[in-house]
């Protein structure tokens, strides 16, 4: 499989075992290897484990990456992995770089992997074509506190769709330095701000809060906004915000 060019490659949700076969030979054989980390996040104890299982590589946080003169010379000369936690094309940064290479002519081959959003429907119980358009919860400014994400939880829920709510995972909203993955009490904190400003009572709403998903550690929770404000266990997180409920999905629901 040494063939130049840019190789995206999936790492799976958060467990180096869950890499594809063919994801873990691309990695293995590649000339250089970049774990991107601004986007996603691996465990501490699989960033411990990686340079024994697909060999040495190196960290690229964001502007590495969005301005990415340097691994794109690199690969027109050698085997460069980018490694992405999940899938490698779930982020509009990536498909960019897959778009770059065509414009440079530099060969750029995708190994997929499994994300968040193929496994929060599946494990919770919920039906996959029952979800509305996904939304991320970003970490407040100062006193600027965009409402999109609510907006858009409002309209599925309207369409009587489930909505996926990813967390955001840095502070500083610059994707350089150490990330920090807000935390159910902030993630609650933060609807209710929106809430408030789009005078919304969202406090009897059902709640789901999926936690490290894909990993030994994953974890479903079912409750109100007060519920989740008071789990303190786990590391990254996502929640669902379900739509009405068919029988199968209240049953499966009911397990949590």
């Amino acid at each position: 499989m040494g063939v130049n060019g840019l190789w995206l490659i999936g790492l799976g949700p958060g467990d180096l075992q869950q890499m594809t076969v063919a994801a873990l030979d691309a990695a293995r054989d590649a000339d250089h290897r970049f774990l991107e980390g601004y986007t996603a996040l691996l465990p501490p104890t699989e960033l411990e484990n990686m340079e024994t299982i697909v060999g040495p590589w190196e960290l690229r946080m964001r502007s590495a990456v969005e301005e990415p003169d340097d691994l794109l010379s690199l690969a027109q000369s050698s085997k460069v992995a980018l490694l992405v936690v999940g899938d490698p094309l779930q982020a509009t940064t990536h498909v960019d770089l897959e778009l770059r290479c065509d414009e440079l002519g530099i060969p750029c081959h995708i190994q997929h992997g499994v994300s968040i959003t193929t496994i929060v429907t599946g494990a919770v119980g919920l039906q996959s074509y029952r979800f509305g358009r996904q939304c991320t919860f970003a970490y407040p400014y100062g006193e600027y506190l965009p409402t999109s994400p609510l907006e858009i939880i409002l309209a599925n829920r309207e369409r009587d769709l489930h909505t996926l709510a990813l967390l955001d995972l840095d502070p500083s909203g610059m994707g350089e330095g150490q990330q920090e993955p807000m935390t159910p009490g902030i993630a609650m904190d933060v609807l209710r701000k929106m809430a408030q400003k789009l005078d919304v009572d969202i406090e009897d709403w059902k709640i789901v809060l999926c936690s490290d998903m894909g990993t030994v550690d994953a974890r479903i929770s079912v409750g109100s906004p007060t519920d989740i404000s008071g789990i303190k266990e786990g590391r990254i997180h996502c929640i669902l915000v379900p739509a009405n409920l068919h029988d199968v999905e209240a049953a499966a629901l009911a397990r949590w």
